[in-house]
């Protein structure tokens, strides 16, 4: 059985006999079925019984059925209805617009609408760039998708996707104060996509790629970001990349490796694949093996596709040509963004001494974290319930923050590695160690640094 997770937490609404153990039986038998119980509440209380609110963490739909009738198994007790937590924070949606300025009277009115608004407009058609100073353009991010690739989800269409999206827009707004707004568009063509976007760019400050499906979303975002004035930023490459490169800084000073030294294979030569490796390469990785679910890239092997094209040019130095298993062996570093269960622990002990495992396919990893840990120094994961989560959280509300900021018209490699070094930094020295070499996602000082480091390295580049 999976793991319990606060993605299925419940309230089981349960009647028992008032009894001096009721409570206790109920969450021993919860407990008992696999359940992480995080609450207990007494909410009714009745001569001969009494009404209980449970609250716990369960894997699935059927594990939540297995702690119900697990509870109507014990005497006198029943379960009268079970609440999902999750859909409960849904309900409505997770975001809405709240005015900036007060509408009390005539006189706020005449300001922030007619009649005085139309001066503002008249100022804005005489000098375009104001609109950054007087809308909502100067802390406004789009957050685009057509709804192929959400999640671990595939392709599930716009509709489905809006909970993402708004959910992106929510963390945009708690982490770095950037007002974001769910874009899902109900189209695959890419270059439809293209047009609608490039049309209400004039709106937005920045634009946020999300959970397109590769190929296309290479050519979305090399084409917007081309033809924009605003940065473009598509998460799933480039945020994952960001992330990741912050933890491997630091996981290679846990195990006193360089970065130009070490042998890196990575599982997944998707959207964020490319990222990663890209960005590796940027930082001086010279030996990385890429692989997909036939095995290594190589330039012994013809390709159709451009992206495999490139990698079989600029990556695999030694021209290996294996499967990913055989890959691993002898590599200092494992970075999985591909499927569950790909590797054994058995295939991490072929690794080099002091290797560093980052497997992040969600929900289920490329090889489980306990099993690569009995044999990897340093092990992280995409999951919020182990060690070293690597989040995208980390990256992309503080690099918006900044980029607005800085009022920024285009993304660089090197404001990415200025990212990824303000969130590594972050982890003290005296703090870091195998199983903390990324901060916590709440760190009040991350998005702050990150903002900070983009906006230095945007405006230093812009000679201003």
């Amino acid at each position: 059985m999976s793991t319990p997770s606060p993605g299925y937490s419940m309230v089981l609404r349960v009647e028992a006999p008032a009894t001096f153990n009721s409570t206790s039986e109920i969450t021993t038998a919860a407990s008992a079925a696999g359940a992480q119980v995080t609450a207990l509440d007494i909410v009714e209380s009745h001569p001969t019984s009494v009404v209980i609110d449970i609250s716990c963490n369960v894997s699935n739909a059927e594990h939540r059925d297995e702690v119900r009738d697990a509870l109507n198994a014990l005497d006198g007790v029943n379960v009268h209805k079970i609440s999902d937590r999750t859909f409960l924070i849904h309900l409505g949606g997770k975001i809405e617009v709240t005015p900036r300025v007060s509408l009390r009277n005539r006189d706020d009115l005449s300001r922030a609408y007619t009649p005085g608004v139309a001066r503002v407009c008249m100022a804005i058609a005489e000098n375009p760039e104001d609109a950054r100073r007087l809308t909502i353009k100067r802390n406004t991010v789009a957050v685009v998708t057509d709804g192929t690739a959400v999640l671990g989800l595939g392709d599930i269409g716009p509709a489905a996707a809006l909970p993402v999206m708004e959910g992106k827009a929510a963390l945009f707004k708690a982490f770095a104060d950037v007002d974001a707004w769910p874009v899902c568009l109900d189209t695959k063509d890419t270059e439809e996509i293209i047009s609608i976007v490039k049309a209400m760019a004039p709106v937005y400050g920045g634009v946020n790629l999300e959970d397109i499906a590769a190929p296309r979303c290479f050519e979305i975002e090399a084409r917007l970001r081309e033809e924009l004035d605003i940065p473009v930023f598509h998460d799933d490459q480039h945020g994952t990349a960001i992330v990741t490169l912050a933890a491997l800084y630091n996981a290679l000073r846990v195990v006193d490796k360089k970065i130009e030294d070490v042998k890196v294979v990575v599982s997944g030569v998707g959207a964020a694949g490319n990222a990663i490796i890209q960005l590796l390469l940027a930082n001086g990785v010279a030996n990385v093996i890429a692989c997909s679910r036939n095995g290594a890239i190589h330039s012994g092997e013809t390709y159709t596709d451009p992206h495999r094209t490139w990698l079989a040019e600029n990556t695999n130095k030694n021209n290996f040509s294996g499967s990913l298993k055989d890959a691993v062996a002898g590599a200092d570093v494992f970075i999985g963004v591909s499927a569950p269960n790909v590797l054994t622990g058995a295939d991490i002990a072929t690794m080099a001494d002091d290797a560093i495992v980052f497997a992040m396919a969600n929900p289920d990893p490329e090889v489980h974290p306990a099993e690569a840990a009995e044999h990897a120094a340093v092990v992280a994961t995409g999951r919020s319930d182990f060690p070293n989560q690597i989040n995208n959280v980390l990256a992309f509300p503080g690099l918006f923050r900044g980029l607005l900021d800085a009022g920024a018209s285009d993304i660089t490699s090197e404001m990415l590695v200025a990212a990824a070094k303000a969130i590594a930094d972050c982890v003290e020295p005296d703090e870091r160690n195998a199983s903390f070499i990324v901060p916590s996602v709440f760190d009040p000082n991350v998005a702050p640094a990150v903002a900070e480091a983009v906006k230095n390295t945007a405006l230093g580049e812009d000679g201003q």
